[in-house]
């Protein structure tokens, strides 16, 4: 992000000023429905405007912290958990319906399903970081994902696909909201189950998301530009894996 001291203002990463910090105090009060975030009194809405209200003091302190940590300027699109949680409230709770159909169609073509054929190197790092997490899918939730070597779609049992619908529908809406954070950020719904389960934590299924990434970075090196982007993913992902964690 730039500051223009010209004008004393601030362009985040998409070309959009930044608005100014205009509160100077952050609370937690207990609301109707649960637990809510106040600045300077008043209570914080969503971008729909409805009550940022969460279902325990933890997740809101979390969002008082996004919040408080603000200086000069608001950077809504590092406020993670702020983020998270107005996407439950505004988009999943009213349809939760959407959010698993989409979360299940990852699973219809994981990331960890679709394998090298070669070199011999990155195919062992593929089945010693993905067979295992599989594994830990089938025998918790007993659901088996086919795999296949290549790029060819490969269609997964229709049977297993509804056994994580039928998970899905267990939760809350701020749950599947963060699980689509992960499985977007990933690109597998199975490390997204991993984590909310607590089978892995973010920075080991970060690794597995990356071991293609990683092994091309060894052969060919870095790329500042994918990077950034790439750090910045992260922070978003350890946030949200922390999110899970209040749930």
């Amino acid at each position: 992000m730039n500051d223009s001291p010209e004008n004393n203002e601030k362009i985040d990463m998409f070309g959009r000023k930044l608005p100014k910090r205009f509160y100077k105090s952050v609370d937690v009060v207990k609301s109707a429905n649960g637990f809510s975030v106040e600045l300077d009194g008043r209570p914080i809405k969503t971008p729909a405007k409805n009550l940022l209200e969460v279902e325990n003091t933890a997740i809101a302190e979390a969002i008082a912290a996004d919040w408080d940590c603000q200086e000069e300027f608001i950077d809504l699109e590092a406020m993670y958990t702020t983020k998270v949680a107005n996407t439950a409230i505004d988009h999943i709770a009213p349809n939760p319906g959407d959010v698993i159909a989409e979360i299940t169609d990852y699973a219809g073509s994981d990331l960890m399903c679709y394998r090298a054929l070669e070199p011999g190197d990155l195919v062992k790092r593929q089945n010693d970081s993905w067979d295992p997490v599989l594994d830990w899918l089938d025998n918790t939730q007993g659901v088996r994902l086919l795999c296949v070597g290549g790029i060819m779609h490969q269609p997964q049992p229709v049977a297993a696909l509804e056994k994580l619908a039928a998970n899905l529908r267990q939760r809350s809406a701020m749950m599947l909201a963060a699980m689509h954070n992960l499985t977007t950020l990933t690109g597998s719904t199975v490390l997204a189950f991993a984590v909310s389960e607590g089978h892995l934590d973010a920075k080991n299924a970060w690794t597995c998301a990356h071991v293609d990434e990683d092994w091309q970075i060894e052969q060919w090196g870095h790329d500042e530009d994918a990077a950034e982007h790439r750090a910045r993913r992260w922070l978003e992902m350890e946030k949200t894996a922390a999110l899970l964690s209040l749930l």
